[in-house]
């Protein structure tokens, strides 16, 4: 992929207006072979560029390629790219206690609280905080109340690209009042490109020796299982398509993979590196030679196979996404931490700082030689 000229801030263009008329920025990073385009709208990662071991560069992650789309199907649905909040993954029932007073937030999937809610932080127009020549930082306040939460809860999300193909995304957040939290980004990767097929042929490998089995409702059932023996062993690397076909009761539950995974290490804090992340899969496309690492501080990892995808959406290349088009990878806290005192805390108060990192490393033999 011929290199570019590096602005000073990353470009940013407008992405059309939302119903309210309020304007959407869309902005371009671009680093050492990679292209990444960041709205304002759901603090989206729209698309990532980056080149294969030939040095053709596609699009890895399935999004749309219009704004009107954004607003009217991805949410409730396949979540594209979105900045997830102020809780991720599901919350049994829409209720929880703290502090001995007990909140319900909205149901939006069945009898359940998923993603933040109907008007998540993925349906929500950020602010820019800051640009420079790789990063931008965004930012919103949830106001206390929002979707059933208490306190207000002022949330900083950072793309930034670094040298050697890694897109770090950062999150910080304080509050006014005691509340919960648990962010995530849920971009769908598709190594071989978006819109060219299934994932079943790539291979993943995720760092978790156990997972937490759920009910009829994807919600956690009792204590974290071991993975050995289940189709959602990938502790050694392992194609995806004949793990998520799999006849078994689990799978069922979600047409697919959709579990949360307990990352080695994270229930005592050891494993993570110097940097304080550590390593929660490895994703590879044999036929294109791309590669993807997640790295995280983040002690559990929700793999989405792309279930319910079934060919009604059209993705930013013209083409349809059907089930299985797409693999999400998204660092984050248990479901259901807030209702769970044996999982991880996900209680913030005021004074204290919420903080997680995430790092896609991507290479291919293009990306080595730069």
């Amino acid at each position: 992929m011929p290199s570019e000229p590096q602005a000073a801030t990353p470009r940013a263009e407008a992405f059309g207006t939302t119903a309210g008329g309020e304007p959407v920025v869309r902005h371009t990073l671009a680093r050492d072979g990679l292209r990444l385009r960041v709205l304002s709208y759901g603090a989206i990662a729209q698309s990532l560029e980056m080149p294969d071991a030939g040095g053709r560069a596609v699009n890895v992650v399935l999004g749309f390629a219009r704004l009107g789309d954004y607003l009217e199907h991805n949410s409730p649905g396949p979540y594209f790219g979105a900045t997830i909040g102020r809780f991720a993954n599901r919350i049994a029932g829409g209720r929880y206690a703290l502090d001995g007073r007990e909140h319900a937030v909205t149901r939006n999937d069945g009898p359940n609280a998923l993603h933040g809610g109907t008007h998540g932080f993925d349906r929500r127009l950020w602010d820019v905080a800051e640009r420079t020549e790789h990063a931008v930082r965004l930012r919103r306040t949830s106001p206390a109340g929002e979707e059933g939460h208490p306190g207000a809860l002022t949330v900083d999300v950072t793309y930034e690209l670094r040298p050697g193909g890694v897109v770090g995304i950062a999150y910080r957040a304080t509050t006014d009042a005691p509340t919960v939290v648990s962010l995530t980004n849920h971009t769908s990767f598709n190594l071989a490109g978006e819109g060219s097929g299934t994932v079943d042929g790539h291979t993943l490998e995720v760092r978790a020796r156990r997972y937490l089995p759920v009910d009829a409702t994807a919600i956690p059932t009792g204590p974290p299982a071991d993975v050995a023996g289940t189709p959602l062993d990938f502790r050694s690397p392992a194609p995806i398509g004949p793990r998520a076909r799999a006849d078994d009761a689990q799978l069922a539950v979600g047409r697919g993979i959709d579990h949360a995974y307990v990352l080695d290490g994270a229930d005592d804090r050891s494993g993570p590196g110097p940097d304080g992340l550590r390593l929660a899969a490895r994703l590879r496309d044999p036929a294109s030679g791309r590669r993807l690492e997640v790295h995280t501080t983040e002690p559990g990892l929700q793999v989405y196979t792309g279930n319910f995808l079934d060919g009604s959406l059209a993705g930013t290349g013209g083409r349809t996404y059907r089930q299985g088009d797409g693999i999400a990878l998204e660092t984050q806290h248990h479901p259901d931490s807030p209702n769970r005192p044996d999982f991880p805390s996900t209680v913030l108060r005021p004074g204290e700082v919420f903080a997680s990192r995430t790092e896609w490393r991507l290479s291919s033999n293009e990306l080595r030689s730069r």
